[in-house]
């Protein structure tokens, strides 16, 4: 597959055979975000569990400390007072048969369902469009609610779901690329934590089995899965940047300034990890 400029760009400055810290990983994601837009932090996590077995499936939702950096759109299926209940909450749109109607027409421009349990038995046939999607209401992560005032305003600050696809791969988004990289390492953090905290009790053998971070039009980045407590996960945060050339980063120009015969200008290959 033929790729652009910019991406080409950006895939030299990593090292394809290098598994690096989660701070080094996120200073890369940042350096090599280079769009208009403000990219999607994509966080990429393989797991060695048999999603044929439902026990080893895993779905939950963890709330993001430094929130997704997006205005997260709302909508709920619910009647009178649960209505204006969502509806003072904040959600974009509240209905019942008429947001249904809408939906089977196609329209799904949100981000999160919401539905009262009332509700669930007409919602239910919209499983074949939202499911697909993510987006279908499920008691199980708190989307299914009489609560629907709670659940919008915990949807609107940035509580996500999270599932394996039958890839046994769980795939998020942990904030933009303008975000700080302590702020990217903190959310980071609380969904490794959770997804360590979620583990099968029936998986055997190595849990987490690969990690990749992305911008959302950038390359891959493969990360230390072993680091998996938070105190591990957050050493180095903010001691990249400037002194990121002096220590011989990932451009073999600013090794070669330094001058040291510990990092010559050498292919990135044979280059010693930055120190965590």
């Amino acid at each position: 597959m033929a790729r652009g400029k910019r991406y080409r760009n950006a895939y030299e400055k990593i090292d394809r055979t290098e598994t690096y810290s989660p701070a080094e990983a996120i200073h890369l994601v940042k350096e090599t975000a280079g769009t208009k837009f403000d990219e999607t932090v994509e966080l990429k996590i393989r797991l060695g569990v048999n999603v044929r077995h439902a026990e080893e499936q895993l779905r939950g939702t963890l709330a993001l400390p430094k929130g997704l950096g997006k205005d997260m759109s709302v909508v709920v299926f619910a009647e009178g007072d649960q209505a204006k209940q969502a509806t003072d909450a904040g959600a974009v749109e509240v209905g019942s048969d008429d947001l249904v109607a809408k939906v089977e027409e196609g329209w799904t421009d949100f981000d999160v369902a919401i539905s009262t349990p009332a509700m669930m038995q007409k919602v239910g046939k919209l499983g074949r469009i939202l499911g697909p999607q993510g987006k279908m209401p499920n008691p199980k992560v708190g989307t299914v609610t009489d609560d629907v005032a709670k659940a919008v305003d915990e949807s609107k600050s940035g509580k996500i779901e999270y599932r394996t696809d039958r890839y046994a791969i769980v795939h998020l988004a942990i904030g933009k690329s303008s975000f700080d990289e302590e702020a990217l390492l903190e959310n980071y953090a609380a969904v490794i934590e959770e997804i360590i905290r979620a583990k099968p009790a029936s998986a055997k053998g190595r849990y987490i089995l690969s990690i990749t971070l992305s911008n959302t039009m950038g390359p891959g980045i493969r990360v230390d899965s072993s680091r998996t407590r938070r105190g591990e996960i957050m050493i180095g945060a903010g001691t990249f940047g400037d002194d990121d050339a002096e220590e011989g980063g990932t451009d073999g120009e600013d090794a070669a300034e330094e001058g040291g015969p510990e990092q010559p200008s050498a292919p990135a290959e044979s280059e010693e990890p930055t120190p965590a």
